[in-house]
């Protein structure tokens, strides 16, 4: 798994800011210099367990999980293997905060993130479409609430 070595050689590099995508094979490759790219040659499944399990033992970091609002809209019918693909992301991402929004709208952050901060992508095996997940990284030990309070604090 040469991709977990890389990603962990990048971790401690990696903060507040940055992001670590774990794709489907069809996902583009993007021109912008900010972002890099791992080929897995693993299921989707598999590394996206990977990776959450080596930000686990990261404190700087924790993961803020993105998926496609589309995966809603979608079912066996239209994807085969899709339910199967869901009910195991629902189970590994159980312990997370994640957010669904349209795919076009992470993007948009992406692409935004990318022209300051890098971003890490790990392609899959998977042939299922808008199954990728978007993991951006705020940091480990400050939350948001002491965020707002320290905001809240300077402004007064």
């Amino acid at each position: 798994m040469e991709y977990l070595k890389e990603l962990e050689n990048l971790l401690p590099l990696l903060g507040h800011r940055n992001w670590i995508l774990v794709v489907d094979k069809a996902y583009p490759l993007q021109s912008s210099q900010g972002i890099s790219y791992l080929n897995s040659g693993d299921e989707l499944q598999t590394v996206l367990k990977n990776v959450l399990n080596a930000l686990e033992k990261a404190p700087h970091v924790r993961p803020v999980i993105y998926l496609d609002k589309e995966l809603d809209f979608m079912d066996d019918e239209l994807c085969e293997g899709l339910s199967d693909f869901k009910l195991k992301l629902q189970n590994t991402c159980s312990a997370y905060h994640f957010k669904q929004i349209p795919h076009e709208d992470i993007f948009n952050k992406l692409d935004e993130a990318a022209r300051l901060f890098n971003v890490v992508v790990i392609k899959t095996e998977s042939l299922i479409p808008y199954t990728s997940v978007f993991i951006e990284l705020d940091c480990g030990y400050w939350s948001e609430e002491k965020e707002k309070i320290l905001r809240s604090n300077i402004n007064h």
